[in-house]
């Protein structure tokens, strides 16, 4: 009910009619494949073109909230996009996508879901995590922290102080341009033998680095991802209303599927 109570918002959306030829999205970057892919089919279908924007998805809130121009933000957590919902700056806020984190390995490095825990621990062990408030990645890294304090208290402190945060951010570790992957980059560099990212980014790591791998986190430490999308208080709001439910559609849903998504708002055949 509350999702349906929240589509007719976004329908309501369309009301009214933009002259722009294209729509903008802002999206988290580990929707960066699946987003290009829905952008396509979408264009396929109405014909109008996507402008897309993405990056960590505290960052993206922060330009969007400061102003930037943007039609439709999807965001790797639902947090982002309810702060401009209660800012007055963009409709309800809607859960489109679940994702989870896996710890992706160096080549070379032999990892279990059992063993993943101690495997952070191990001081000869460098850790990387993207950077926490700018990027929901991090930030869910560290509830995995508090997790593993749990079952191993004194862990949390342990993780926090050695993980290398990458971000072009004060605090965090640089990404040089023109990098592709950073995890990989990372793993080529020495600088990390483990990173605890979005699973559905696994692939895109290994085909830059071929024998890295994606270990599921055991139950105890595992986190689930919720990604919210909402539209912004725009002139262009009859397209970003059809994008957005373009995204929540059976198609969108399928595409985001087929790049590992748990989509919601598919249903069974």
């Amino acid at each position: 009910m509350r999702i349906l109570i929240s589509l007719l918002g976004l329908m309501s959306c369309a009301a009214a009619v933009a002259d722009d030829a294209a729509v903008r999205l802002h999206a988290a970057g580990s929707l960066r494949a699946a987003m290009t892919d829905i952008g396509k089919a979408y264009t396929e279908t109405y014909g109008t073109r996507v402008e897309a924007n993405f990056g960590g998805s505290g960052l993206l809130k922060d330009r969007l909230a400061n102003g930037e121009p943007g039609d439709v933000f999807a965001s790797a957590d639902m947090g982002n996009p309810q702060s401009l919902t209660r800012a007055g700056k963009s409709g309800p806020t809607v859960l489109f996508a679940h994702n989870h984190l896996c710890a992706i390995t160096r080549p070379g490095l032999n990892v279990t879901p059992a063993t993943v825990l101690a495997t952070l621990l191990d001081p000869k062990i460098k850790l990387g995590t993207s950077t926490p408030v700018i990027d929901p990645a991090g930030d869910y890294a560290w509830i995995i922290f508090k997790k593993a304090d749990g079952i191993r208290p004194g862990s949390r402190a342990i993780l926090e102080a050695k993980a290398v945060k990458i971000g072009n951010v004060p605090g965090s570790l640089a990404v040089p341009q023109g990098v592709s992957n950073g995890v990989a980059w990372l793993f080529k560099e020495k600088r990390a033998d483990v990173f605890l990212a979005y699973c559905t980014g696994a692939a895109a790591v290994s085909e830059e680095l071929p024998g890295t791998k994606a270990i599921p986190l055991p139950p105890a430490l595992a986190v689930e991802a919720s990604y919210g999308i909402t539209i912004l208080n725009t002139a262009n709001k009859e397209r970003a209303a059809q994008l957005a439910l373009f995204i929540l559609s059976p198609a969108g849903q399928k595409i985001l599927a087929d790049h590992g998504f748990d989509a919601p708002l598919l249903t069974a055949p």
